[in-house]
């Protein structure tokens, strides 16, 4: 007797067994990861890009932490990348693109003071602003970039939140921006009289003291090295990497 029910074929895989994924597909979890939490994809391994691109945008956060609305650079994140990027063999030299508003004063100097003591080549291009806390950045790297149509606002050093009206926190503001200019002035062709001029010109900003420096003035005025983008930036620094290694070349020929 023929049966005509229909066939009904057995399922062995078990519900809401996830299929096996490709071996290439393992790594995509851990990569979207870094870019979200650190705007940073892993440290180039063998055979990859011998150059690091560090990214810094939005404002720094130092050590308050920001409205989760704010987009933020936290400096926490950035200074375990640099003794990464130090430390990697691979890397040769180091990319920094910089658009920021600026933000803490003294993770802003951290972050420049260990960019400046990198023993291999950097380069840093300005794309958008280096406003503020960001200034001492740019001019941190072995050779500085700004996009033509980029600014860089130069101000003095201001406080929010509770501020103790006494000489003694006058004095402590003088002394954090001295070592602002300072540091800019050492690691740029700028003189301490025009940047400070810059810092205190009345009616340059709405209603404000500072002044808002273009790409070009930028230049002009020995603060930034040149003008150029990512192409410009990446073709110094392979340029800087070459020298390097001549030099190391040569160090290590005997007679």
């Amino acid at each position: 007797m023929m049966n005509n029910y229909p066939r009904v074929q057995m399922n062995t895989k078990n519900e809401g067994e996830i299929p096996p994924q490709p071996e290439g597909d393992k790594k995509n979890p851990a990569v979207t990861d870094m870019i979200q939490q650190l705007g940073q994809t892993a440290i180039p391994t063998p055979g990859e890009s011998n150059v690091y691109c560090l990214t810094i945008i939005g404002q720094i956060e130092g050590h308050l932490v920001l409205p989760p609305q704010n987009k933020t650079t936290k400096y926490e994140h950035l200074i375990p990348q640099l003794v990464a990027a130090e430390q990697n063999r691979n890397i040769e030299g180091l990319l920094i693109i910089l658009n920021t508003v600026g933000g803490d004063v003294e993770a802003g100097l951290a972050i420049a003071e260990m960019i400046s003591s990198l023993s291999k080549p950097t380069v840093t291009v300005v794309i958008g602003g280096g406003h503020s806390i960001g200034v001492p950045i740019a001019v941190a790297s072995d050779y500085s970039l700004i996009a033509e149509s980029a600014t860089m606002t130069i101000h003095p050093v201001r406080m929010t939140g509770l501020v103790i009206g006494v000489p003694q926190t006058f004095e402590y503001i003088e002394k954090m921006q001295e070592r602002v200019v300072r540091f800019v002035t050492m690691h740029s062709h700028i003189s301490e009289e025009t940047f400070k001029e810059f810092m205190f010109r009345t009616g340059g900003l709405n209603r404000d003291i500072g002044t808002a420096v273009g790409g070009i003035e930028a230049v002009k005025c020995g603060l930034i090295d040149a003008i150029g983008g990512i192409g410009e930036g990446l073709n110094k620094l392979n340029s800087l990497i070459d020298s390097r290694r001549a030099s190391a070349n040569l160090g290590g020929m005997t007679q």
